[in-house]
């Protein structure tokens, strides 16, 4: 019979019933209410009521076995962006990896990378050809590096050096003068401290900011 032309009452309170349960609770309550009205079809019961033959079997089986099925809803809703694109997934990772490093005392399962989400972004569309509509925003990439295990860790512009080639020769020109002009009346010596930056070594990621903020890409320190 189809449901529309069933109106007793009964039935549409068995629904609000129905409606109020869930989970196990549902499925059982669904299920008895068809072994006692729908002679155990679960297709009369679709037909009746409008329930789902799926969830009317699942609970004839649990209501004849005394077996719980158990409810995964952790994994309902929506699948995240790498597990639905996997190739996506691993072009991230190749992109990724050769820029990483482990926890120093592997105190943690999580990489640490210096590419910024926005890096990635754009290494997919330079070096693995996605189209832009293809790529995630940055903020989408940085979840998606997060779940991944990524972590974008703040790292020094430059290596600091404790002296450069040259120091040597410096020194030895400043002893050199020094020397010379030992004993000259003429002469006044006058010593100073001073300390400059001295942009030498190699520089991380190019000496571009880190997280890009305050400064356009590619603008070193």
């Amino acid at each position: 019979m189809d449901r529309t032309e069933h109106c007793d009452p009964t039935d549409d309170l068995l629904r609000l019933a129905a409606r109020t349960l869930t989970g196990h609770r549902r499925r059982i309550f669904q299920a008895e209410v068809t072994r006692v009205l729908c002679g155990g079809s679960s297709r009369a019961a679709e037909r009746r009521f409008g329930w789902g033959r799926g969830t009317v079997d699942t609970g004839l089986r649990e209501l004849a076995t005394g077996i719980r099925c158990v409810e995964r809803f952790a994994d309902r809703g929506k699948v995240p962006t790498e597990v639905a694109r996997p190739q996506l997934a691993a072009d991230i990772r190749d992109l990724v990896e050769p820029r990483t490093q482990a926890h120093p005392e592997l105190k943690s399962e999580r990489v640490y990378t210096n590419m910024s989400a926005r890096e990635v972004c754009d290494l997919l569309r330079t070096t693995k050809g996605y189209a832009d509509d293809a790529v995630p925003s940055e903020r989408t990439m940085r979840d998606i590096l997060n779940r991944m295990g990524y972590r974008l860790t703040r790292i020094r512009k430059a290596k600091p050096l404790r002296k450069i080639a040259s120091t040597d020769a410096i020194f030895a020109n400043v002893a050199a003068v020094k020397a010379e002009v030992k004993g000259d009346p003429h002469t006044l010596e006058i010593s100073m401290d001073t300390k400059a930056k001295v942009s030498e070594g190699e520089y991380a990621r190019g000496g571009k900011n880190p997280d890009g903020i305050g400064r356009d890409i590619g603008q070193g320190a």
